[in-house]
């Protein structure tokens, strides 16, 4: 039996990803944001960026898409739940971050235009 090759679409659609985090990353980097991690996974959900500015930790979203509206639209309040949960755990796992206050922030790109970033994109209870 041979091994089932990846679906060209969902390799384009990872490889943009990618791209486009790394992006973020960058305009993060210039507006003097510290990149503390990236793609950090744990068994509650994935962060795109952890990053810190000041005072403030900042865990990022990356949304890619062909147009700002449809972009802003691509997360879900179910998305939402889980980088809240993984934030913890993040926090979790660093305890000299646990004093900074957490932020949520949502970073839209789309093609042919610098990340347009959304900070304090929405809030939750536990921070």
């Amino acid at each position: 039996m041979t091994a089932k090759k990846a679906d060209p679409r969902r390799r384009a659609a990872y490889r943009r990803g990618r791209w486009s985090e790394a992006l973020c990353r960058l305009s993060l980097r210039l507006r003097g944001y510290h990149i503390l991690a990236r793609g950090w996974r744990s068994p509650l959900g994935e962060i795109d960026i952890v990053a810190r500015r000041g005072s403030v930790l900042a865990i990022v979203e990356v949304k890619a898409r062909r147009d700002l509206a449809t972009a802003g639209e691509a997360l879900s309040v179910r998305q939402q739940r889980r980088l809240e949960r993984a934030a913890a755990a993040f926090v979790a796992r660093h305890p000299d971050l646990g004093t900074l206050p957490v932020r949520f922030d949502l970073m839209l790109v789309v093609p042919w235009r610098w990340p347009h970033h959304i900070a304090d994109a929405w809030r939750t209870e536990r921070y």
